[in-house]
């Protein structure tokens, strides 16, 4: 086991976008700063976010454009302000504070960033372009082709990749070289973008290191179809001679769901990414924790066994078992990068080979206290029945708020998680990440809005709808009650420094 997870730790989940901000959408500007000061004095030692990648179909972070880019809504204009590469009076807006309304925020923020752009280009001195000359050929190995990308996909988008020009569609060398020069300025300009990302995002990791905070990243199993890696390397999917999936990603169907779920996303060709060691996936991971201290994996179970489903299939019924990469893939990954510090998401239908593999890798599992009460004592996900080796949490980002479960849950649930938790209503979202922070396992997550006891309308994701992802709070919703109250369940359990515990002396 990687020495990290031998710390008792606990965090929040919040993803950066939900931080409030002047512009229309939470980024890694002053904000994104007073956060990491407020996680520290609450006691909190671990910032969890979602996938920080460019966002692609319904705005979801699990679909992004890119396995290796950053998400140009993060990029935060005051430090480029402060530079001199755009006006204050260009960054006045008027946006709704609550929720981002994607279509428009994410217009208005990418032509403050051509304005940004245009101003780096006139005023940034010889010292400031060389060092983004020196990024973009230290990342040219992701980078070039994400540029050219997203270069393409602006003249012809909506159009997925396959139905650009075939010259295109296929990479032929000389249509690919006539685009770079016809689309250089866009290229520069994504590149930029892309850099500044990578400046604000390390000043703000090395600040989080200096409050005692580390990065929880997350890495989704799969790709989006419409990404610059499945058009850079079509021949690591199992795509058909045009480019289009033949077969897609899902789960079969299960207690939730009577037809499944129908993910969508292009399934990897393992025996094509094994011939050359998996060096995809190594440069992937390597990216995301150069980004983040710790990754979590979601779907862990699909390294072992994932669910087919054919192209042409509308649900998740028709669906058939296919073997995953197994240990080949993580020994690849151990040998070329050391020991992973890496959570493994295995909620859901988990089977004894799952477990089995997550145990030789020595990634601990997780737990959600909003599953435990569904049965009876001897529900796994109840705290006295945790291994020390798990990541306990209130509820993710798919889960509903605690409050909002409660008052949603069944008869059953309620009784026994009353009984179990000693509560009521009132302070249910307490007593749940109260249990969670007690327990053994040695790292306690739970979602901003427990912490903030909000209700069903603050959740961040509801699976199997459009509409989500655009949650954000407000900092008068922060008080130094509950900042206290955190403090003191962390300290007492041992999760921060017992200085920091109200004590009588002895």
């Amino acid at each position: 086991m990687n020495s990290f997870f031998k710390q008792r730790r606990s965090g929040v989940v919040l993803h950066p976008t939900s931080l409030p901000g002047p512009h229309g959408s939470g980024d890694l500007g002053p904000n994104a700063y007073y956060f990491i000061d407020w996680l520290h004095t609450a006691g909190q030692t671990l910032w969890q976010t979602l996938p920080l990648g460019p966002v692609g179909a319904g705005y979801s972070p699990y679909m992004g454009i890119s396995a290796f880019a950053g998400n140009p809504l993060l990029v935060a204009f005051e430090p480029m302000q402060s530079q001199g590469w755009i006006d204050a009076k260009s960054l006045q807006a008027e946006f709704d504070d609550r929720r981002i309304n994607y279509p428009l925020v994410t217009l208005w923020r990418m032509a403050r960033l051509r304005e940004a752009f245009d101003g780096f280009l006139r005023y940034a001195t010889p010292k400031e372009k060389q060092a983004l000359a020196d990024w973009t050929k230290a990342e040219h190995d992701w980078l070039d082709d994400y540029t050219l990308f997203m270069a393409i996909n602006q003249i012809y988008s909506p159009a997925l990749w396959p139905d650009w020009p075939e010259m295109l569609a296929l990479r032929e060398p000389s249509a690919l070289a006539q685009v770079r020069l016809e689309c250089a300025d866009d290229i520069a300009f994504w590149s930029f973008v892309q850099w500044q990302f990578d400046v604000q995002w390390r000043a703000f990791k090395a600040y989080a290191h200096t409050k005692a905070v580390l990065l929880v990243g997350d890495l989704p199993i799969f790709v989006a179809h419409h990404s610059a890696d499945c058009w850079a390397r079509p021949d690591l999917y199992l795509l058909d001679a045009a480019g289009h999936p033949r077969v897609v990603a899902g789960v079969p169907p299960d207690f939730f769901s009577a037809t499944g779920q129908r993910w969508g996303n292009p399934l990897y060709d393992w025996a094509a990414m094994k011939v050359d060691g998996y060096r995809w996936w190594i440069a992937r991971v390597k990216r995301q924790l150069d980004i983040s201290d710790v990754l979590r994996i979601d779907h862990f179970r699909g390294f072992v066994d994932y669910w087919e489903i054919l192209a042409t299939e509308p649900t998740a019924v028709k669906g058939r078992w296919q073997t995953g990469p197994g240990d080949a893939l993580f020994a690849a990954l151990t040998k070329a990068l050391g020991v992973l510090p890496i959570i493994a998401e295995d909620l859901g239908t988990i089977t004894p080979e799952v477990d089995a593999l997550r145990e030789r890798t020595g990634f601990p599992g997780m737990r959600v206290l909003q599953f435990a009460f569904s049965g009876d004592a001897k529900h796994s996900f109840l705290p006295h029945n945790f291994e020390p080796d798990t990541v306990v949490y209130t509820g993710t980002h798919d889960n509903d708020t605690v409050q909002g479960w409660w008052q949603t849950c069944s008869a059953h649930e309620r009784t026994l998680a009353a009984h179990y938790l000693a509560t009521t209503c009132h302070d249910i979202h307490w007593a749940m990440l109260r249990a969670a922070a007690f327990s053994v396992a040695r790292m306690s997550m739970c979602q901003f809005q427990d912490v903030l006891g909000l209700d069903s309308s603050h959740r961040m994701n509801t699976p199997g709808t459009t509409g989500c992802w655009s949650w954000r709070f407000k900092w008068d919703w922060v008080n130094s009650k509950m900042t206290e109250q955190l403090l003191q369940i962390t300290a007492a359990s041992g999760r921060c420094n017992v200085e920091r515990l109200h004590l009588p002396p002895q």
